[in-house]
């Protein structure tokens, strides 16, 4: 039974950084991912002028609970979307002058909702140049707190910034949320706050919209900061995704140690896609196995929440033995690329048929034929291919090397992984 140790949690180390430097004392977070987000992250943080001490299993961050330690700073956010949202909303409750930038990718990639709110807080906040999108600059003095209302329909990502920011305020945030997706991504953020000591409360709409969105919840925080601890990071389950569906598409049995009935991530939720499918799961206090039986069966399925792995579904979809339409995933077309399209140009490229919607992809049954995969630059859309190369040998890439974003050894681990099934890899 092959067990994968699958690197830390992009999403859970990047929340654990922001609340480590936030608290009060120094937080040791245990076995973070090293990766080009969340090293840009950590990157970040130093310019703003927090202490963070890396060594290769540990990360120590001295915290300040007043804010950045320099009083002016100019941080580049790489291409990490935690890095170019949260770091923006740390800086505005300290005192100073900071200015953000990122690549040419992150800066086509929105912010605006979440600029709107600040500036809705008393934040100064200018962008330079596209409104919404980065370079920005903030005059930071501290934030009240208060009422405000929040459209994180694009992205989750906006609501866990005010989430966090609300113990650094003076009086504390309630925030009303008109729309949401990914919401599981915020139940992360609350149970992370939690182990740092603030207790976030909810008060549920039920009334006239989808209730599982959290549509019209508001999100009430209270003032008085963090405290420091020691933070274990659990695995990546994106990540975990793609040897999951290794096994499902190989008849092969894979387990990931460290994922199991507590974890953080929702995107643990895909194995129930690869269950509905036809795999044999078992999920267990501690870890996850996946066991191919040989049959895919097609569905239709909604990855509202888990749409980080719609291009891993995408990609073995050509193998069951009917359609395989995922819907509402349109804010898949706001992350590295438009993933909706660069999921139906690449499928096209094997030569499988495809249609796609505003927030929709419906694949047809089929037998890849070998072809070059165009990666747009996106981590995701080469890792989710790479299991199509299971099945399709002579699959290659343009860009293989931008796995390094969340997983920089990602083509070794599965090469190993499909060496010891006897199937050969070449997807590097």
């Amino acid at each position: 039974m092959p067990l994968v140790a699958i690197p830390g949690s992009k999403s859970v180390t990047a929340r654990a950084l922001f609340l480590a430097a936030a608290a009060d004392g120094v937080t040791t977070l245990v076995r973070p991912l090293r990766s080009d987000d969340t090293e840009g992250f950590a990157e970040g943080l130093t310019r703003l002028g927090y202490r963070v001490g890396r060594t290769p299993d540990t990360w120590q961050v001295d915290g300040r609970p007043q804010g950045p330690a320099l009083p002016e700073a100019e941080v580049h956010c790489r291409d990490g979307a935690t890095t170019a949202r949260f770091l923006p909303t740390l800086a505005a409750a300290g005192h100073g002058r900071y200015r953000f930038d990122a690549s040419e990718q992150m800066r086509r990639r929105p912010l605006a909702p979440l600029t709107r709110a600040l500036r809705d807080l008393g934040v100064d906040l200018r962008h330079e140049e596209a409104e919404g999108h980065h370079p920005l600059r903030i005059e930071a003095a501290g934030v009240e707190g208060g009422e405000v209302t929040l459209d994180a329909g694009q992205s989750s990502q906006y609501l866990t910034a005010l989430l966090l920011l609300g113990p650094l305020t003076r009086k504390g945030l309630r925030i009303r949320v008109t729309d949401l997706v990914f919401a599981p991504y915020v139940e992360i953020t609350i149970a992370m706050m939690r182990s740092f000591g603030v207790a976030v409360a909810r008060e549920e709409n039920r009334k006239g919209d989808t209730f599982e969105n959290r549509k019209g919840d508001t999100f009430v925080v209270p003032p008085g900061g963090y405290r420091a601890t020691t933070y274990a990071i659990e695995p990546d389950a994106s990540t975990a995704s793609y040897f999951f569906a290794a096994a499902a598409v190989t008849g092969r049995e894979v387990t990931v140690p460290g994922l199991g009935r507590g974890a953080l991530q929702g995107d643990l939720g895909f194995v129930d896609v690869l269950r509905r499918m036809g795999a044999d799961v078992e999920i267990g206090a501690d870890r996850t196995t996946v066991r191919g039986t040989g049959r895919l069966r097609g569905l239709t399925v909604n990855m509202r929440d888990i749409s980080d792995t719609m291009p891993t579904l995408a990609a073995i979809a050509p193998f069951a033995d009917g359609p395989v339409r995922i819907e509402d995933v349109a804010n898949t077309r706001v992350k590295e690329c438009d993933r909706l399209d660069a999921c139906a140009e690449n499928l096209r490229r094997l030569g499988i048929g495809v249609d796609t919607g505003e927030d929709w992809i419906e694949i047809r049954p089929g037998t890849p034929a070998p072809a070059g995969i165009k990666t747009f630059g996106d981590h995701r859309v080469v890792m989710s291919f790479a299991v199509t190369g299971l099945r399709t040998p002579g699959i290659s890439f343009d860009d293989p090397g931008c796995v390094k974003k969340t997983f920089p050894g990602f083509h070794e681990a599965f090469g190993e992984l499909a060496a010891g099934w006897g199937i050969p890899y070449d997807g590097a």
